[in-house]
């Protein structure tokens, strides 16, 4: 492969927060929400300048160990090689370390970008190819397609390949995220679940999971049921009290409510009218933010108001 050429100009990129699992949908199923990270990407003559503002900007390393700037390179290698030098520009909306794919948005923009800015890119790294690596950096399917696609996801793999497709969810459904101030480690997370459970629980999940893709598409009355688990939030409740608490009592209420991804957010289901009075259940110690549904997944912006 011929050794890639690169345009002058810096690139925008924009990537969605992202929801995971929504209860039964472990490692599947992901949902686009309306909170972004914007990443500005230009080729350099030489170095690597790495500038944050926003979320992170006092903990996220500024060098070669940045999440961002380690997919660029994932990327350029895949594309045939590294340029001279780069700039790089984050302003991050999304919390880290709350199950709101903060790591699946960096990817992505980082993949989006190398893209954008190397010549002929396209073809050395279509939309299939860009899902993939997405997917091998992160170590799973579910965020990284929702972060791409837009929308509702279902991820799944076949062989060595992943695969996505995007559904378009109900217009009334509105998105409420609870989050809590501390952090959880999505390793830490996953590092409850257990090495089996019982085939009563998985075939009841493989149940409500079907029933999510028709509840969250085209029958949102049917959310309550539809968002029932019993293959990872009970499992992982010890390093996540309040969270779970918060789940069961929105749930008792009637209210369509989830771990979001690995947690510690707690994301439930509302309808218009029911948003902000849901967002004000969950009492002290959260930040209760209505959400629009993202319809777009990652994009290539006007640098234009970038910083906006």
């Amino acid at each position: 492969m011929a050794h890639p050429a690169f345009r002058a100009a810096a690139v925008r990129v924009r990537t969605p927060a992202t929801s995971a699992n929504l209860g039964p949908g472990f490692d599947a199923l992901g949902l686009a929400l309306g909170l972004y990270d914007d990443v500005v990407v230009r080729v350099a003559d030489s170095g690597l300048h790495v500038d944050i503002a926003g979320e992170g900007a006092d903990s996220l390393p500024r060098d070669e160990r940045n999440l961002l700037v380690r997919t660029l390179r994932t990327a350029f290698d895949a594309l045939g090689g590294q340029p001279r030098g780069l700039e790089v520009v984050c302003a991050n909306r999304i919390p880290h370390g709350r199950g709101l794919g903060s790591s699946s948005a960096a990817i992505c923009a980082g993949l989006v970008a190398a893209r954008a800015v190397t010549t002929g890119a396209d073809s050395r790294l279509d939309d299939a190819a860009l899902l993939e690596l997405a997917a091998e950096i992160e170590g799973h399917p579910d965020n990284v397609a929702a972060c791409l696609l837009g929308g509702f996801t279902l991820a799944w793999g076949e062989g060595a390949a992943v695969r996505a497709i995007r559904m378009e969810p109900a217009a009334t459904v509105v998105p409420v995220v609870f989050v809590p101030a501390r952090p959880l480690a999505t390793e830490t997370a996953r590092g409850l679940l257990p090495q089996s459970v019982p085939h009563v629980d998985a075939a009841a999940n493989a149940g409500r999971a079907a029933l999510l893709v028709e509840a969250l598409t085209r029958r949102p009355e049917l959310l309550l049921p539809a968002t029932e688990d019993r293959l990872h939030q009970d499992y992982r409740a010890s390093a996540m009290p309040e969270s779970m608490d918060l789940v069961h009592r929105l749930r008792a209420d009637g209210v369509p409510a989830v771990i979001s991804g690995a947690g510690p957010t707690v994301l439930a289901f509302a309808e218009d009218g029911e948003a902000d009075k849901i967002a004000r259940l969950a009492g002290d110690g959260w930040t209760a933010n209505r959400l629009a549904l993202d319809t777009v997944g990652t994009c290539v912006l006007p640098l234009t108001g970038a910083g906006q």
